[in-house]
C-alpha cells in the first residue's frame, strides 16, 4: 500500500487484486448497459423502428441512471461496495434478459428505461478503489478502474454483432444479449465471494445520517439544493421527449403524471437533505476541521456533465453515424466506432496519472481545451474524408474526453471519505444529465451540428475549473471510538 508505483501484475497484493476484480465488474455493467448500440440495425428491423423511436431509446437508456447513481451512492456509503456491486450485477442480468425478450416497442422502451439502473455501477467502484489506495496513487488507480471498465461499451460494439451472426437467425441479437445477462449474473455472485470493502484493519467510514448529502455550511446547503434541480429537469425533458410533442410513446395524461411525480420527488429529496443537515443549519455550520467545500463537488458535477455526458451520447450514436456517413455494414461500423471508447484503456488512467503528478486543476483546464478542439474536428467529418483519418480524429477527441473523466475522479475520493459514494453518485448523475441533454439535442440536429454544440459546451467546464481548488492537507473522519483520524489528500 505504501509503494508509490502500481505493479498491476502483482495480484498477490490485496489492493491490486481488488482493483482488477472491481474494474472487471464495471466492465461487465458497461457491456450490458450499451449492448443495444451495436444491435441498432437488427433491433430496428425487428420492430420496424423509425429513427425518432430509436433516438428515444438512446435517451431512455441513460435517463434512470440519473436518480439511480444518487441512490446507489447512498447505498454504497451505507452498505459497502461488496454487497452493493454484487446485487447490482445480478439485477443487471435480469433487466438485460427482459430487454432481450421484448415483443413490442413499448416493452422494449420500458425495459431499456429500467436498464438505466445498470449504469449506476460505476459509482460503487469509485468508493471501493478510494478505500484501497492512498491519495498519491488514487488518481491513477481510479483512472484504471474507470478506463478499463468503461471499455465495456467498446467491447460490446466489437463483439456483439459478430456474436449475433454466430448465433444466426432473426433472433441472433437476442441470444447475444442473453449471453451478456448470464455473464453479469454469474460475476455478481463471484464478486460477493471474493471482494472486501476495506484493507485489513481499516475502518469503513459511513455518513452520520442517510437520505441526503451532508454539507458544512448554510450557504452550501442552498448550493446543494440548486445543484439538485438539473437532475429533475433532465428527467422532465425526457418525459417531454416521449410525449405527443415528441415521439408519442406516452399520452399527455401520463406525461403530466410524470411531471407531477418529479415535483413530488424533488420536494421529498429537499426534505431529506434538510433532515440530514438540520443540526448543521441550527448551529451555523459544522466544526472547521470536519468541513469540506461543496463548491468542489459542484465543479466536478459540471465537468462530468461535459466529459462523460458527451461520451455517453457519442457512444450511443457513433455506430449509426459511421454507417450512414461511410456506407458501412453494422459489424464494420461497430468496430470503427469502438475507437472512441477504445481510448478508455489509456486515456482515463493517463488523466488520473497526469492529475496525480502535475496538479488537479491545471490538468483539468488542459483537458477541457483538448475536448473542445477534438469535437470541433469531429464536426467537420463527412463522406469525403478518408475513413482512417475520421477514425484517428475520433480517437484523438476521445483521449481528451476520457482524460478529463479520469481527472474528475482523481479528485472525488479526496473531498470527504465517508461520502465518497454520494459525491461520486452526484457527479455520475450529472454525467447522465449531460447525456440526456446532448442526446435530446441530437434528436433535433445533424451529427456535425451535434458535435459542434458539444465543443461549445466545454467552455462551461473550463470556466468552472477556474474556481476549482487543489486538494491540500488532510480531511478528518471520526472513528467508532470517538477519536479522529486524519486522511491525507495532497
Amino acid at each position: 500500500m505504501n509503494n508509490p508505483k502500481l505493479n498491476l501484475l502483482n495480484v498477490k497484493e490485496p489492493n491490486i487484486r481488488t482493483l482488477h476484480i472491481t474494474w472487471v465488474a464495471f466492465f461487465i455493467t458497461f457491456v450490458v448497459w450499451f449492448n443495444h448500440a451495436p444491435m441498432a440495425k437488427a433491433i430496428s428491423e425487428t420492430f420496424n423502428l423509425t429513427k425518432a423511436q430509436w433516438k428515444a431509446l438512446l435517451i431512455l437508456n441513460v435517463a434512470l441512471t440519473i436518480p439511480a447513481r444518487v441512490v446507489i451512492g447512498m447505498l454504497v456509503d451505507k452498505l459497502g461496495p461488496r454487497k452493493t456491486y454484487s446485487s447490482l450485477l445480478v439485477i443487471s442480468g435480469v433487466l438485460c434478459a427482459w430487454f432481450a425478450s421484448a415483443q413490442s416497442y413499448e416493452q422494449l422502451a420500458i425495459a431499456r428505461f429500467a436498464m438505466g439502473f445498470v449504469g449506476a455501477g460505476f459509482v460503487i467502484g469509485i468508493r471501493m478503489v478510494g478505500e484501497w489506495f492512498p491519495a498519491r496513487q488514487v488518481g491513477l488507480a481510479e483512472g484504471i478502474y474507470g478506463g478499463w471498465g468503461n471499455f465495456g461499451s467498446a467491447a460490446a460494439a466489437l463483439s456483439l454483432p459478430s456474436l449475433a451472426l454466430l448465433y444466426g437467425g432473426d433472433n441472433g441479437w437476442r441470444y447475444a444479449l442473453y449471453t451478456t445477462a448470464v455473464i453479469a449474473t454469474l460475476y455478481g455472485i463471484y464478486y460477493y465471494m471474493v471482494a472486501r470493502d476495506t484493507p485489513k484493519g481499516s475502518t469503513y467510514f459511513k455518513p452520520k445520517k442517510s437520505g441526503g448529502m451532508e454539507v458544512s455550511t448554510p450557504r452550501d446547503f442552498y448550493f446543494l439544493l440548486i445543484m439538485t434541480v438539473p437532475m429533475y429537469a433532465a428527467l422532465a425533458v425526457l418525459a417531454w421527449k416521449l410525449s405527443p410533442s415528441g415521439v408519442a410513446l406516452l399520452g399527455q395524461s401520463a406525461v403530466n403524471i410524470i411531471y407531477g411525480s418529479l415535483v413530488a420527488l424533488f420536494v421529498f429529496q429537499v426534505s431529506q437533505i434538510y433532515r440530514v443537515n438540520k443540526d448543521m443549519l441550527k448551529n451555523g455550520g459544522v466544526e472547521e476541521m470536519f468541513r469540506f467545500k461543496f463548491k468542489q463537488v459542484a465543479i466536478l458535477d459540471v465537468n462530468y456533465f461535459v466529459t462523460f455526458g458527451s461520451e455517453l451520447a457519442v457512444v450511443s450514436m457513433l455506430p449509426m453515424f459511421f454507417m450512414e456517413t461511410f456506407g458501412l455494414d453494422a459489424v464494420k461500423a461497430g468496430m470503427l466506432a469502438s475507437g472512441f471508447a477504445f481510448m478508455n484503456l489509456l486515456a482515463r488512467p493517463a488523466g488520473g496519472l497526469i492529475s496525480d503528478k502535475f496538479g488537479r486543476r491545471k490538468s483539468m483546464l488542459i483537458f477541457m481545451v483538448g475536448l473542445a478542439t477534438g469535437y470541433f474536428m469531429m464536426s467537420q467529418i463527412d463522406g469525403t474524408w478518408a475513413l482512417p483519418l475520421a477514425v484517428l480524429v475520433t480517437m484523438a477527441c476521445s483521449f481528451f474526453v476520457q482524460s478529463g473523466e479520469g481527472a474528475v475522479f482523481a479528485i472525488v475520493p479526496l473531498v470527504q471519505r465517508r461520502m465518497t459514494g454520494q459525491i461520486a453518485g452526484m457527479a455520475g448523475a450529472y454525467g447522465n444529465v449531460g447525456a440526456v441533454v446532448f442526446l435530446t439535442i441530437f434528436s433535433f440536429v445533424s451529427a456535425p451540428t451535434f458535435f459542434l454544440i458539444i465543443a461549445c459546451s466545454s467552455v462551461l467546464g473550463f470556466v468552472a475549473t477556474m474556481f476549482l481548488e487543489e486538494p491540500a492537507g488532510h480531511t478528518a473522519e471520526v472513528l467508532p471510538d470517538g477519536s479522529v483520524e486524519m486522511i491525507e489528500v495532497a
